[in-house]
């Protein structure tokens, strides 16, 4: 098992700033590609961003690109999302997971964090 644990949600106004955490006390979790994801209300869940296990490539959805940043501390078991330029449309629960492959699709993550709210006011 490589249980993870994110923090850092809240709430923050539009054109803010808000970094999540995850953090994991597996002993493999500096292995695995680790992915974000959020789910907003009334919809499904969808990519945000991942990187690989050395922190050497990290891919992003076009809508946060250029405005979230993902990175890693292997030494702290702990991937962060630096989320910059809030918007409203960003308002979701936010999910870390952790895979073998570096991927954006869910079903190849297998472990997963309990989620952490993210609202942007306006």
């Amino acid at each position: 098992q490589v249980p993870l644990v994110e923090s850092g949600g809240g709430l923050v106004q539009a054109g803010g700033s808000r970094r999540l955490s995850c953090a994991s006390s597996g002993r493999a979790f500096s292995t695995y590609t680790v992915g974000w994801f959020r789910q907003a209300p009334g919809k499904e869940r969808d990519f945000v961003a991942r990187i690989n296990w050395s922190g050497g490539s990290a891919s992003y959805a076009d809508s946060v690109k250029d405005r979230f940043t993902i990175s890693r501390d292997n030494a702290k078991n702990t991937v962060y999302l630096q989320m910059n330029s809030l918007l409203p449309e960003d308002t979701a629960v936010y999910w870390c997971a952790a895979g073998v492959v570096s991927s954006m699709r869910e079903d190849d993550y297998k472990y997963w964090g309990q989620g952490t709210q993210v609202t942007v006011s306006s």
